[in-house]
């Protein structure tokens, strides 16, 4: 024999009454089936409403009328879509609930009063439609099908509304009701059952999974099959982990952890019969009937290393602490029955080494009834301050990763709590079991569901993602949309995901849930109603829970740069290639690292300096090395770069200027490369990583132009005045050129001190080849001299720089741990 067990999604309407009995149809032909129904969806709760409404006196009859059309629709239904379908008995069932239900409410609204045996009776009735529904569709089917009545058969004790099954005497009713009938189909209620006084019991809500292990031990099947809406169990709740994947195979063991800690498709209790006869289960889709779904049974594959993480949240945490539990016996005992005694289940333990304190966490829901009991219990100690006030954090949940094979692999822990601190979640309690197949972590329940995204992402995915805000949508930020949205079948086939959730500009931004089309995001970014924000992106990251946020600055605006602390504060990386932040002033300098390393954040910033070159990693390495930065020399501006070979080939200041800014090479307004201060920047930055602790005030600046010049006007009306500049251009590079050299606008540091300018070259200079806007820099330690390390390449141009900055996104993935 095989027990079916289908809940109430699986039998949400008429057309799914009948794929259930498709599937019923097809099994009973090799097997006979104990077929375990639950309500139909929905009518399980309308009982309690109605329960609770009758409670407080309100009117219940709408409600009830509401029921009684629900019913008589699904009867309708039946009628309509099969001919030969016989109701009278699933019609008498209905009669018979609705007065039954009239009565007891009118009694409860009257009394206002509800014992809990009535409220059991109350809330069982919707089963029992069920099983008089399928009885008659199985019939029409021509299939042998005989009604089980599950209140006198599946026995019980405990609890009338949560009670524990009676195997022993629930194998003798049912085995002696099965043996005395010829059916091939036996359908019998979940969710319900009897005390040995033969009183309606319930074995807890969503118990219908407990009672298909109920009559699966007790009629010793061969299987027990749990049918849902989903085709198994997966690694995590798909509804909040869209990549979960199916786990083929569980142990018992690693199903009732799973089950215990939250695992949505898993009644808590359901394992223990069937583990207890070796019975094994399956958790099969009624919507995909083919798919193999998930086994569980005494093999479950031990040698896989993680199988699944669970959550169970709305929990309280409650600490006991004080002198009076160090080394006193009994004391333990003390706090965890006062729990029993008040009927509170408590769902984590974790002691100090110390015996100082005892922590525990049970339902929010019982937070009252857990304090009061504690209280009572050591109300002599609390006086006495043999212990302290009780502590009390609310609002918690509990994340935990379960899977056998943790036992046989050293690190599973490291990672565990790595990709914890890698969501930003704090863990206020851990607790693990001695078989080693589960670890669980107590943290705030506002930071879960993030929490369980990272783990997955990071046991199971091993897709880790970059969700990406960029604002400036120049020709930088531009050109770096357009080689995103290339690079995508390149990232995925190297286990990235990389995604473009917000646009900004100076006017709008646009947010997607789902990320941005990056072949139209120009057009849908002039229609956005948001503009750019912390708050509006920090609360966009919290409702999509994205776990690896990043800032991409491709504006060269101060009031941008200036929010890079609050932005690393609230989460986010930072990559920019925007300077004003890193020649701020030193202490604001120093402020974003600290935040950086404080929020496990990157800043991440190469192209501020050398844009597609590696020059700050480069000197970063070697200075952690041991090495010591003793002078710099270097060209740093692309457009200079440009500008100053094109004046050595002959082009007026003029026009090299205008051509320059056609090709991108220079900011928007070329006054900005003119004025020197590009340049200077690039110079501090590099000073300042190299340990000085200079201001942008300290670098000696001589501009390209002269000082004044056209400073208060328009970027057309200066590039109009900018011809006034030619001739003595075109006189300084004669006289170069007399002179055997060549100017380049140089930044160097030498001896602590900063200073750009235009330098006359000797033609055999290394620098005084550079040109056409490439960068080089030679870099003098005390490794490398009197040779210096040279580093040459393009320097600007939105290609390169957007590429630098593209290298610096996918470094916001290096830190992560791996075990």
């Amino acid at each position: 024999m095989r027990v079916l067990k289908f809940g109430g999604s699986s039998l949400a309407s008429v057309q799914r009454f009948a794929e259930v009995a498709t599937i019923v149809q097809q099994q009973s032909s090799t097997d006979s089936i104990c077929l375990v129904l639950s309500a139909p969806q929905g009518v399980t709760n309308t009982l309690v409403e109605l329960t609770d409404l009758a409670y407080l006196g309100s009117d219940f009859a709408p409600l009830l009328q509401q029921l009684a059309q629900r019913y008589q629709q699904l009867l309708a239904d039946a009628a309509a879509q099969f001919a030969t379908v016989e109701l009278t008995a699933a019609r008498q069932v209905v009669e018979q609930q609705l007065q039954q239900l009239n009565a007891q409410l009118t009694g409860i609204s009257l009394l206002r009063h509800c014992p809990d045996h009535i409220k059991a009776q109350l809330l069982g009735l919707g089963e029992q439609f069920s099983v008089a529904l399928m009885v008659a569709l199985l019939k029409a089917a021509d299939i042998a099908a005989q009604a089980l009545d599950a209140v006198q058969l599946v026995k019980s004790s405990g609890d009338y509304l949560n009670a524990t099954a009676d195997i022993s005497a629930s194998e003798q009713t049912l085995q002696s009701a099965v043996a005395s009938s010829s059916a091939r189909v036996y359908v019998i209620a979940g969710f319900v059952s009897s005390n040995a006084q033969g009183e309606t019991c319930l074995l807890g809500r969503n118990g219908s999974d407990y009672s298909g292990a109920i009559v699966a031990a007790s009629l010793r099947a061969d299987a027990c099959e749990i049918w849902t809406d989903v085709d198994g169990v997966y690694s995590a709740d798909p509804r909040q982990v869209k990549n979960a994947k199916l786990i083929d195979r569980l142990s018992y063991d690693e199903a009732m952890e799973l089950s215990y800690f939250g695992a949505k498709v898993l009644h808590p209790k359901t394992i223990g019969p069937l583990a207890r006869y070796q019975i094994p289960c399956y958790i099969k889709n009624t919507l995909n009937p083919s798919a193999p779904g998930t086994c569980i049974d005494n093999d479950g594959e031990g040698d896989a290393l993680v199988k699944g993480i669970s959550s169970l949240e709305h929990l309280t945490l409650i600490t006991v602490s004080g002198p009076g539990l160090k080394g006193v016996v009994g004391m333990a005992s003390r706090v965890f029955a006062s729990m029993a005694r008040s009927q509170i289940s408590v769902s984590l333990i974790t002691q100090s080494s110390s015996e100082f304190s005892i922590s525990f966490c049970v339902p929010q829901l019982h937070l009252s009834a857990a304090k009061r009991a504690l209280q009572q219990e050591f109300e002599l100690e609390l006086q006495t301050g043999l212990l302290r006030p009780l502590n009390i954090q609310s609002d918690m949940a509990i994340v935990s990763l379960v899977g056998d094979g943790m036992r046989q692999h050293q690190g599973v822990a490291a990672k565990f709590f790595a990709s914890l601190a890698q969501a930003r979640v704090n863990v206020v309690a851990i607790a693990q079991d001695s078989s080693e197949r589960s670890i669980s972590a107590v943290i705030e329940q506002a930071a879960c569901k993030n929490a369980v995204k990272v783990c997955h992402e990071n046991f199971f995915s091993h897709i880790p993602s970059i969700d990406i805000f960029l604002v400036g949508c120049g020709v930088v930020g531009s050109e770096l949309l357009q080689q995103i949205h290339r690079q995508q079948a390149f990232l995925h086939s190297r286990q990235v995901k990389l995604t473009v959730y917000g646009i900004a500009n100076s006017k709008n931004l646009l947010l997607q849930p789902d990320g941005i089309d990056l072949q139209h995001w120009a057009e849908q970014l002039s229609g956005a109603k948001h503009q750019f924000s912390l708050p509006v992106l920090a609360d966009f990251v919290r409702q999509q829970h994205l776990t690896n946020p990043v800032l991409v600055d491709c504006t060269s605006a101060e009031a941008v740069a200036g929010q890079y602390a609050d932005f690393l504060a609230a989460g986010f990386h930072v990559v920019t290639p925007n300077k004003k932040a890193n020649t701020a002033s030193y202490s604001y300098y120093q402020k974003l690292r600290q935040l950086a390393q404080q929020n496990r954040r990157r800043f991440l910033y190469e192209t501020t300096v050398g844009a597609g070159l590696p020059v700050i990693d480069t000197l970063q390495g070697l200075l952690n090395a041991g090495d010591e930065l003793l002078a710099f020399e270097g060209i740093l501006s692309g457009s200079l770069s440009y500008i100053f070979g094109e004046l050595e080939a002959g082009s007026s200041l003029s026009d090299v200027t205008n051509k320059a800014r056609d090709k991108g090479f220079t900011e928007p307004d070329p006054r900005d490369d003119l004025s020197g201060m590009d340049v200077a920047r690039k110079l501090l930055i590099l000073a300042r990583e190299a340990g000085m602790t200079l201001e942008l005030s300290d670098v000696e600046v001589e501009a390209v132009l002269p000082a004044g010049f056209a400073t208060d006007c328009s970027t057309e009306a200066f590039l109009a005045q900018l011809p006034q500049l030619d001739a003595e251009f075109a006189k300084r590079i004669a006289q170069a050129k007399a002179e055997g050299k060549v100017l380049r606008y140089i930044g160097e540091i030498v001896d602590g001190k900063c200073k750009v300018a235009i330098k006359a070259l000797q033609v055999d200079h290394p620098l005084a080849k550079v040109k056409d806007g490439e960068n080089a820099l030679a870099i003098h330690t005390r490794y490398y001299q009197p040779i210096p390390f040279v580093l040459r390449g393009y320097g600007a141009g939105a290609a390169v720089t957007s590429a630098g900055v593209f290298s610096d996104l996918m470094r916001t993935l290096g830190w992560q741990q791996q075990v």
